[in-house]
């Protein structure tokens, strides 16, 4: 609606300062005309909106103006207690904070909304966390969020996976990235991702750091995850799935079903090691064709299985 839409360059000009009209018809999906339309409504209804031309031109709001325009509808009013991560802000310590900011917005809204917003508080509940994994051991997210905060780069002691283990290194954290209960920073030079659970030990300094101003946190972490993925799986197995079993991850290629409702199915894999412990989960759903190390190992797994359970008599422990 256009009530809501001139609202909303109201706000936009509060909170960002001065925009062009390309930026505003970008960020409200609407056409540059139909911003041009927007700005002149406001100004009619008293609006101190100005334009400024040239190159660092566009439009701004008298300094100092501030609208006091509050009114949240129900949807916004649910979606504003729904986004609440009180797990995630306790483990950054802005737990009291948040706690206080939901408190004072729910005193401002009216009755009405209040009971919305309650309804959302009591109906969803945010747990990130997967079912069997343990809360990480992140004693200092705290210090890494305060260097985000301050843009100040650390010296910390990490420990990788893989040899030579420990090390030290000096970053530049540009942002931290909450993902299936795990803390992430994203942090320069590269920037490259760290885990925060793995940092060992963390020296604060005061070395200023200037954070790429074109770098976009959400942006880089979908780019990451594209790329962690293409290169988890990089090997290929070619296998035979009975009717209704699935396997994870997508499928490279996939035949129509055979005279018994079997499928050649061809699938990437993260190693022979790796696919060998998945598809033996499938027991009986599941023959692979393709590669022959990895047909045989599962051949050799089932022939110790046949050899350990094949016998008519008693456990080997007699009871």
């Amino acid at each position: 609606m256009k009530s809501s839409r001139l609202v909303s360059v109201l706000l936009l000009l509060q909170t960002r300062g001065r925009m062009t009209a390309a930026q505003l018809a970008e960020e409200l999906e609407v056409s540059v005309r139909t911003v041009y339309r927007d700005v002149e409504a406001l100004s009619a209804a008293g609006v101190p909106l100005y334009g400024d031309a040239g190159h660092a031109g566009g439009y701004r709001l008298l300094d100092g103006y501030r609208t006091r325009l509050t009114g949240l509808t129900a949807g916004e009013a649910e979606a504003l207690f729904l986004a609440g991560a009180p797990g995630a802000a306790a483990q950054l310590g802005l737990g009291s904070p948040l706690a206080a900011a939901r408190l004072k917005i729910r005193a401002a809204l009216p009755p009405e909304l209040r009971v919305h917003a309650d309804r959302i508080s009591g109906r969803f509940h945010l747990d990130a966390p997967g079912w069997y994994a343990g809360a990480d051991d992140t004693p200092f997210l705290p210090a890494v969020a305060d260097a985000v905060w301050r843009g100040r780069a650390v010296h910390v002691l990490y420990r990788r996976w893989r040899e030579p283990t420990d090390g030290e290194r000096r970053l530049e954290p540009h942002g931290l990235v909450l993902k299936a209960g795990r803390w992430y920073v994203v942090a320069g030079p590269g920037p490259r991702t760290y885990r925060v659970d793995r940092i060992l030990r963390l020296s604060a300094t005061d070395e200023e750091f200037a954070r790429p101003e074109d770098f976009d946190l959400a942006g880089y972490w979908e780019s990451y995850q594209r790329d962690f993925h293409r290169r988890l799986r990089t090997d290929r197995a070619v296998v035979r799935l009975a009717p209704g079993v699935t396997l994870p991850g997508a499928a490279q290629d996939e035949s129509a079903p055979e005279a018994d409702g079997w499928r050649r199915v061809t699938v990437r894999i993260e190693s022979v090691d790796h696919a060998h412990a998945e598809f033996l989960r499938l027991g009986t759903g599941i023959e692979v064709l393709e590669p022959p190390e990895l047909r045989a190992r599962i051949a050799r797994t089932a022939a110790e299985l046949a050899a350990r359970y094949g016998g008519a008599g008693a456990p080997r422990d007699g009871r």
